[in-house]
């Protein structure tokens, strides 16, 4: 049977403006947006709507404007009803709420927790990730293996596409040996740490004390999550996937091949940009994509 799938962007996919007409058009979204103003002691809306680029790039700013943009969105759609969900590193989060796992308030604590974690591991060791294309994975992992220093693949995007991520000197390093190997491109991106690499083990280690300490759900579908790559529905496995994942890679590419092969036809991207559209239709040719921000 055809099965509905719903798919939820991570850091990166921010833009200033995000949300208004939400904010604008709804006024329960609108409620929701001023509801998160207050559990964060700040007002976000003021950034995401008329704030600046550099503003927007803030991981203490990013994660929750992107979660609240993506499940805002989804709680306004009036069919809203997922068969399964997925979402790309930060984008698990609005996942869980979208498939009832976590609350509305529980999930944005989480994130900005999990921001704010995340920052502060980045301000203790200068880090950093760098895109590399047109090389098969398996040789990606191969040279970051035999580099001398931290650096590991973090984001299985789709086929030929794979970030990695590390200390500076060995990203650069690594950047000039996959070059050599024949990717296509090995570029350093505008990141202000190494997401999804053992650098990250001190948020992650905040990040399990909050999950612990929050309240979940049984979900209401499966959740295919960024370090199993595979359906999970049990809330205490949720829990500790949750938690592996800021220092495992995100399997962006075997979560879809998953949910495509257990039945999902139709792809829905809900938040802000097109990134996961466009992967999908990499990963799944066949599989339906679109999105809605």
């Amino acid at each position: 049977m055809a099965k509905h799938a719903y798919v939820f962007p991570g850091q990166g996919s921010q833009f200033v403006g995000m949300g208004k007409d939400l904010y604008d058009n709804y006024p329960a979204a609108k409620a929701l947006f001023e509801q998160a103003n207050d559990i964060l002691g700040f007002r976000i809306t003021d950034l995401m709507f008329s704030g600046t680029d550099e503003d927007l790039k803030q991981t203490r700013v990013t994660q929750p404007a992107i979660f609240l943009h993506s499940v805002i969105r989804a709680k306004m759609l009036d069919d809203f009803k997922p068969d399964m969900v997925a979402g790309h590193s930060l984008g698990e989060f609005s996942a869980l709420v979208a498939n009832g796992t976590l609350s509305f308030e529980d999930g944005l604590k989480l994130v900005y927790q999990r921001a704010m974690a995340m920052q502060e591991a980045c301000e203790m060791q200068p880090s950093t990730m760098a895109a590399v294309l047109a090389l098969e994975d398996e040789k990606v992992e191969e040279i970051c293996a035999g580099i001398n220093g931290v650096v590991v693949p973090a984001n299985y995007n789709c086929p030929g596409q794979l970030v990695i991520s590390g200390s500076i000197e060995a990203v650069n390093e690594a950047c000039e040996k996959l070059k050599e190997a024949g990717a296509k491109r090995a570029l350093v991106l505008p990141v202000g740490g190494a997401f999804h690499s053992p650098l990250m083990e001190p948020a992650r280690e905040k990040l399990a004390l909050a999950i612990e300490n929050t309240h979940f759900n049984e979900p209401s579908c499966p959740v295919y999550q960024n370090v199993t790559a595979s359906a999970v529905s049990d809330k205490n496995e949720i829990k500790k996937n949750l938690v592996s994942q800021l220092t495992a890679p995100v399997r962006w590419t075997q979560s879809v091949k998953a949910m495509w092969n257990d039945g999902g036809s139709k792809f829905t991207e809900i938040g802000p940009g097109k990134v996961l559209q466009g992967l999908v239709k990499k990963i799944a040719p066949e599989a339906e994509a679109e999105s809605i921000n």
